[in-house]
């Protein structure tokens, strides 16, 4: 390998952790409420890590959100909004944490932020990509995942021109979800925070070895691509017909081909799958999804590889 083939990246000194982006998702809530008031085990030499509660007012009635869906309004046109009385409140929470941890794509954005998320879904621990480019992301994710080994850690992309939305973490330049589960809302869990924290903290100790000037080489990590949401079979009146079938239940990150089972009906009747090729289903009955008229994401695997890279 000949240095002229390294890419140079800018150190990490400024990474965010978030925890309570929506209310009732209480591992980050927990494990941020804690580091805040003991953060020794997230600083890192050469490196400000900041804890930070996002959706007070959601965690402190432990529900999703107050007004909207804070992980969905940092798009333009809701970071600009001129605020009145009647903005929704996750829209002026939105352009708070804009203006402490952003602006959003200025070169002033913190480095990093992790957001930290638990879903009803058996995920287990999934990271969140959202750009197939960012070679520091992808090399960090192969750390993270090599350090669980032989604990499963999914990737799941989320670059999609129509399933893309603006994130509480794509102020930073370098967005990580963390998405743990099965997990209820309201509830927290000590094995499904253990994992989220785990990922976290290989996730910090990446950071530093990159700071220190640990070169990494070029790497390969499968990811699972987002393609399509996936309703819930419906009446006319709009409301759900159908559950989702016992053989699918749980099996986030599994095949699914032509002719498998899919929804139930109460009647009985089985609703399979129709498609022309495999799928891996994940955010399989996902307690909050249902509001957004989703019963899970087909996803395709593929492969990414990110360049050799060091601090410049």
């Amino acid at each position: 390998m000949t240095s002229s083939s390294v890419v140079d990246k800018p150190p990490v000194r400024r990474v965010a952790i978030f925890g309570g982006t929506h209310g009732n998702e209480l591992s980050g809530v927990f494990l941020v409420k804690h580091w805040q008031e003991n953060g020794a085990e997230i600083q890192r030499t050469g490196m400000e890590v900041k804890p930070f509660l996002t959706n007070p007012r959601a965690v402190k009635k432990c529900t999703r959100y107050i007004d909207c869906d804070l992980n969905r309004v940092f798009d333009p046109d809701n970071l600009g909004r001129t605020v009145v009385e009647d903005i929704p409140y996750e829209v002026r929470r939105a352009q708070e944490i804009n203006h402490i941890f952003g602006p959003k794509g200025s070169d002033d954005a913190y480095d990093l932020i992790f957001d930290l998320h638990n879903t009803t879904s058996n995920m287990g621990g999934t990271l969140i990509l959202e750009n197939s480019r960012d070679d520091f992301t992808i090399q960090m994710f192969h750390y993270i995942k090599n350090a669980l080994a032989p604990e499963c850690c999914p990737v799941l992309l989320i670059e999609h021109p129509s399933l893309k939305y603006a994130t509480t973490r794509s102020v930073a330049k370098h967005p990580v979800g963390v998405e743990v589960g099965p997990q209820p809302q309201g509830v927290v869990r000590a094995d499904t925070l253990d994992k989220m924290r785990k990922i976290v903290k290989h996730g910090l100790d990446f950071v530093q070895l990159f700071n220190e000037g640990k070169e990494f080489p070029p790497c390969t990590i499968e990811v699972f691509k987002i393609m399509e949401r996936v309703d819930y079979p419906r009446n006319k009146n709009d409301e759900v017909i159908a559950i989702i079938h016992p053989k699918l239940q749980d099996q986030d990150w599994q095949p699914l081909n032509n002719g498998d089972p899919l929804f139930l009906t109460l009647d009985g009747e089985v609703i399979a799958y129709k498609g022309d090729c495999t799928v891996y289903p994940t955010f399989i009955n996902e307690a909050a999804y249902y509001e957004k008229k989703q019963a899970f994401v087909k996803t395709v695997k593929m492969k990414l590889t990110a360049k050799h890279i060091r601090s410049s």
